[in-house]
Parts: C-alpha cells; sequence; structure tokens
C-alpha cells in the first residue's frame, strides 16, 4: 500500500472535527463534498447529461452524497469498488407543527427516529440543526450549535421505582424538549430558525430539523485510548469513506484497476427505503450513468457491476464487560483491535467466505488487524444497507466496520485507534 495511503491518530482528530461539522445528514455530506472538492472532486447534477471525462464526481441528494473517481484510460466495463455507509443517527426531529407545551413551559414536538436509547437523551444541552426548504425551491442548512432545549428528567423524588425498577419512558409524553418559558406561540419556532439562517420566516415553507447534543467529542482515559461521541454510527464509516477515497483519487491512475466509489445513504437507521436511502434507485442510476457516459452498453454495465464489490460499513459491537453473556462466547471483537467483519448466515448481513477474501485481501495489503463479528444465536440481529446493497444491485457485498459500546445512544464509544485502522483498509479496498 502506498504509504501516501497511511493514515495515523491524526486521523481520529479530524473525525472528531468532522462529527461536529455534522449535526445531520445534510451538514453530514456537504461537509463530506466539501472535503472531495479539495481532492479535485467536482459536482454533477443529476438533471445535467454527463460526460464521460476521467476524475472525480460526486451527487448529492438530500442526505445523501455518492462519489467516484474514474481513473484515465478507464473502459466502459471497468468494475466498481465501492464503500458504502449511512448518514443518519437515531434522534428526535421535529415535528410538522413543533408548538407545544404546559403549564408556563414552551416545548418543541419531537418524533422519534430510529431506535434511539431514548434515555440518554435526558438532561443534555441540545443545539437544532438540519435543513429548511424556502418558497423559491431552494435549501438553506441551519446549524445552531449552543445549548437551546433539553429533555428534563423526573426527579427520583417523583419516581421512586426508577432506580430498582428501571427507568420506564413513554415516547410521546415524556421525550418533548423545553427550549423556554411563557406561552405557546405558533410559528414561533420556525421564526427562530429562520432569523438564525438569516432568512424571511414566510419564506420558509418546509423543515426537517432534529435538536443534537451539543458537546464536543473527546479523547477518554488514562491514556486516551477511547474516543467519545456523538454520530459515530454511522459517520465514523462516512468519515473514513470521504479520506479514503480522496486519498486513492490521489494515486497515479495506472495503478487503479477498479473505479473507486463512495456511497453514503440516508434512513438506513429506519429501513432505508426512501429515494436517498439504499434501497432506492439512487446508486444502481448513478454506476449506469457513469457505465452509459463512457459510451456503454447494457453489456458492459452487466459486466462492471459482475465484477463490482461493495463493502458495507457501519459500526457494531464490541464485547460489553458489564453484559458479556450478551455476545456470541467464541467471538469477542475489542476495541482498538482493527475493523470487524460482520457474519450472519441469515443475511442480515451480506458477508460469505468469498467476500471475507477480499476483506482478508485488503486488510493484508494494509498492514491491518482485523475481527470478527457474529451475533449471540439467542439474541435478534441487526442488519445493515449491505443485505440490501447485494439483493438491489447483484453486487457482492461485505458488511464491515468499527466495534463500538453504546451504540445508538446520543454518545457513542469507540477505541481511538480503530478510525484509521479502518480508513487504511478501506483505502486499500478501493485501490484494489
Amino acid at each position: 500500500m502506498s504509504s501516501s495511503l497511511r493514515f495515523d491518530r491524526g486521523h481520529t482528530d479530524d473525525l472528531m472535527a468532522f462529527l461536529m461539522a455534522s449535526p445531520s445528514p445534510y451538514h453530514a455530506v456537504a461537509t463530506a463534498a466539501a472535503r472531495l472538492e479539495k481532492a479535485g472532486f467536482r459536482q454533477v447534477e443529476e438533471t445535467a447529461a454527463w460526460d464521460g471525462t476521467s476524475g472525480g464526481k460526486y451527487v448529492l441528494r438530500g442526505g445523501a452524497i455518492v462519489a467516484w473517481y474514474v481513473p484515465e484510460g478507464a473502459s466502459a466495463h471497468t468494475p466498481f469498488r465501492i464503500v458504502g455507509a449511512h448518514t443518519d443517527s437515531p434522534n428526535l426531529r421535529v415535528k410538522p407543527l413543533p408548538d407545544t407545551g404546559a403549564y408556563g413551559w414552551r416545548q418543541v414536538a419531537v418524533e422519534i427516529y430510529g431506535g434511539t436509547l431514548l434515555n440518554t437523551w435526558l438532561d443534555r444541552d441540545l443545539g437544532l440543526a438540519g435543513r429548511i426548504s424556502l418558497r423559491d425551491g431552494t435549501h438553506r442548512l441551519v446549524n445552531i450549535d449552543r445549548p437551546l432545549l433539553r429533555v428534563p428528567q423526573l426527579a427520583v423524588h417523583l419516581d421512586r421505582s426508577a432506580n430498582p425498577d428501571g427507568l420506564k419512558l413513554d415516547r410521546q409524553k415524556h421525550m418533548q424538549p423545553i427550549w423556554g418559558l411563557g406561552d405557546i406561540e405558533e410559528g414561533d419556532l420556525i421564526r427562530f430558525v429562520a432569523e438564525e439562517a438569516g432568512v424571511d420566516a414566510e419564506d420558509v415553507t418546509g423543515w426537517d430539523l432534529m435538536p443534537h447534543p451539543v458537546e464536543p467529542p473527546a479523547y477518554l482515559g488514562r491514556d486516551r485510548e477511547l474516543l467519545a461521541g456523538p454520530r459515530m454510527d454511522n459517520l465514523l464509516s462516512v468519515h473514513a469513506a470521504a479520506a479514503a477515497l480522496g486519498a486513492v483519487a490521489g494515486q497515479p491512475d495506472e495503478e487503479l484497476p477498479y473505479i473507486p466509489v463512495m456511497a453514503a445513504f440516508d434512513h438506513e437507521e429506519n429501513g432505508s427505503q426512501s429515494d436517498t436511502g439504499a434501497d432506492g434507485p439512487l446508486l444502481g442510476t448513478v454506476l449506469e450513468r457513469s457505465v452509459f457516459a463512457r459510451g456503454g452498453t447494457y453489456e458492459d454495465r452487466a459486466r462492471a457491476f459482475a465484477g463490482t464489490v461493495c463493502l458495507s460499513s457501519d459500526t457494531g459491537h464490541a464485547v460489553h464487560p458489564n453484559y458479556a453473556e450478551r455476545h456470541d462466547p467464541t467471538h469477542h471483537p475489542v476495541v482498538n483491535g482493527g475493523p470487524i467483519l460482520k457474519v450472519n448466515v441469515n443475511m442480515r448481513y451480506a458477508t460469505d467466505g468469498s467476500g471475507r477474501a477480499v476483506f482478508a485481501a485488503a486488510c493484508q495489503k494494509a498492514d491491518v488487524p482485523w475481527q470478527t463479528f457474529v451475533s449471540n444465536n439467542s439474541m435478534p440481529c441487526g442488519t445493515t444497507i449491505g443485505p440490501i446493497t447485494a439483493a438491489r444491485h447483484g453486487i457482492q457485498t461485505v458488511d464491515i466496520g468499527v466495534a463500538i459500546l453504546s451504540m445508538h445512544s446520543a454518545r457513542e464509544l469507540c477505541g481511538a485507534d480503530d478510525p484509521y485502522l479502518l480508513a487504511n483498509a478501506v483505502a486499500a479496498f478501493l485501490a484494489g
């Protein structure tokens, strides 16, 4: 592996900055795109005609980004090497009629997005971020990155059963954050957001807004060997993919036997069924248009897809020291042990023996250690964009990721070395 593709702890420092700059999927793709622009990539519009020129290109759609690099001399049937990830994280989302409250408290009405650990959102200082849609059809990113909201927990004096019996939260009644005092005023929140964004509130016709913890990521532990932060599921993988793609695009074209691709989708945490989700047509459309723009035929498309491999990169479970019985007794991924290969024979993960060989070769090339994750047979297994990608596009797919604790918490925990180990493995895979 070229020394230019090596990442070190500086990559983890950069991940922390990426997490802070990406409080919503829309910010995540904008941040990734800005980094790719610096690496020479250029945006192409889906509504425009595409050409077959070489170089780095990317498409933005909502909270999703697909970026690819066409080496000089690539044929119409050159296979792709894809790293897939997702930009969304379980959280709270603002409702269409957000202004609510009671007993002199002004609150914001929210829905629960994905499988979030509700208790982790209690008593945290929360900002508000996302995008607003304007009357002229444009969008504006918004990031109010200061303490604005809070979901207050009930005092133990008023719930004596909370400690012995466990906290019980009603998703509708107990998760509405407060943001001030006074009477409820219809349109108040959006007027405030519009002012923060520097636009006229009357021009705001839609919004996709979500609270986010404002506490920054931080190294943790005696030797700073751990990293705590928000949205690592799965912006850790998005960041690794963008860094790896940018680095691979800097290699001499003759050293790239494949077309490297990064695909970061939205809505994985609620099933991927949207126009920006992995179960939508976005990835397949981009790959096909790339083939056809280079003068390819359907036969070239079929040949390219047949030789394509996708790494579906998402966080996985490190063995939990307080709940070791919840894990498979012979598979105990540890933090800072390198990326994990996810296996499930019922195809909740897409990995098979052939995919294992591809991943092992990439890790060997990058000189990166790796581990295997298998769920305890008594525990339901989660899933990823991997099986969806494999089934929808007929592409060989391998599920990998980084082992973490506190998955789906408002603040997750990983090993500080694992992000750059993952990035090295991904870069070796993309480079072929």
